[in-house]
């Protein structure tokens, strides 16, 4: 159990299956946090089993050092880190694993550090500049290092994702070969690596993107040890329900087979959001309606960043006493700062009687959600307990609970 658990007096909780409703019957004041490790767990082995490559966990998504052991002990051993602090973390956190610094931009001195104190061997890149700099951060009394594994990040289409990550990252289609047969030269082992943004909705990304990979392999005329496809890989939203994860593998594993690679040569991916989104949900409290507005105890500058600043919508439910027979309503939400800018237009669909003191969980909220929290205005302190119910949206299999926007107590 967590630190916070006895403020809520679980002691007294119903035994059993423990799930929203049960924390709910505690009548929270502050939102709680609820945890399913079993979900990080499924999704973890889902990864390990039946990706055709090696899965490295975007630590980005969500950097709990609980869910980090989770991924650990559920076979996860690679991590994909971006910052000196992520290196420090999950170095800490899980000394046995492999960390991979996929930041295209890195301090020189992140990069050193990260070098000689954390064993850190495998860096991406998009520039020689960036090529130099690691060269130069790694080197020994001016030898430079002979063990870096170096992967050349190439520019490619995020048309297919809800979310681009094609325009600040990604080496100038005209200077790839030139920086793939640099790299070569300072790599004991060179990779190619890609990203076709957040939440792709059609395993077509990964299949033009590895089109990119081809060409800039055959225009350089390298041997590649690695490719990369990086992360994009899905979960499930209201308005977003992707095809099967394994349909996103079988693209990507014919795509690899064809390219023109040694036979010895490794597939990588790097998932966040689809290895965490469903670990995490949170139980918040209406303190207000107005219409078909809700003001709720978390909001934008807590859980729910990306439901306010990109319009992202999450599955949610009414937990209360009584069923509801009245029909439902896209409602809006109202976060708890003084700030106008926190704010959910969702719609997020409840039933047309909810009202203050009803309690709401708002599903996946695992990705992201649980890593953009601030303690802006004096609101964010939250409690966390472990629940053992499904999540409100699986894509591993799970008997997901039937598509209701009421639980009663």
């Amino acid at each position: 159990m967590h630190k916070h658990h006895r403020a809520l007096g679980l002691a007294t909780a119903p035994t059993g299956s423990r799930g929203a409703a049960a924390i709910a019957m505690l009548r929270p004041v502050q939102p709680v946090t609820l945890l399913r490790p079993h979900a990080a767990r499924r999704a973890a082995r889902y990864f390990v089993e039946k990706f055709p490559g090696r899965s490295l966990y975007a630590v980005k998504a969500n950097p709990s050092p609980d869910l980090l052991r989770i991924l650990w002990e559920a076979g996860v051993t690679h991590y994909d880190v971006a910052s000196i602090g992520e290196v420090r973390l999950v170095h800490a956190t899980l000394p046995d694993a492999v960390l991979c610094f996929m930041h295209p931009v890195k301090a020189e001195e992140a990069i050193a550090e990260a070098y000689f104190e954390h064993g850190v061997k495998t860096f991406s890149l998009d520039t020689l500049d960036e090529l130099e700099k690691i060269v130069r951060a790694t080197s020994t009394d001016g030898v430079a290092a002979s063990d870096l594994n170096l992967l050349v990040r190439i520019r490619v289409s995020s048309d297919h994702a809800k979310l681009s990550l094609a325009s600040k990252f990604g080496a100038d289609p005209r200077d790839v070969a030139s920086l793939l047969m640099a790299a070569r030269q300072a790599a004991d082992a060179l990779g190619i690596c890609f990203h076709v943004g957040s939440q792709a909705m059609t395993p077509a990304a990964f299949a033009e993107a590895m089109t990119r990979v081809r060409q800039s392999i055959v225009e350089a005329a390298v041997t590649v040890d690695i490719v990369d496809v990086g992360g994009g890989f899905p979960s499930s939203y209201p308005g977003m329900e992707p095809p099967p994860l394994d349909t996103y593998f079988a693209v990507i594993h014919q795509a690899f087979e064809s390219l023109p690679i040694s036979y010895s040569a490794e597939l990588w991916c790097e998932p966040g959001r689809a290895l965490c989104a469903e670990y995490a949900s949170v139980l918040v409290r209406v303190e207000k309606r107005r219409g078909d507005e809700l003001y709720i105890n978390d909001g934008a500058y807590g859980a729910l960043f990306d439901a306010a600043h990109i319009g992202w919508r999450y599955p949610v439910r009414l937990i209360r006493d009584e069923d509801s027979h009245v029909r439902s309503m896209p409602f809006s939400f109202y976060g708890p700062t003084c700030d106008d800018l926190d704010q959910m237009a969702g719609p997020f669909e409840l039933p047309g009687d909810v009202g203050v003191g009803d309690y709401i969980e708002i599903g996946m909220l695992g990705a992201y959600g649980c890593a953009m929290r601030t303690q802006f205005n004096g609101f964010g302190v939250v409690d966390s307990v472990i629940v053992d119910d499904e999540p409100m949206a699986s894509l591993y299999g799970a008997s997901a609970p039937a598509r209701t926007n009421v639980v009663k107590l």
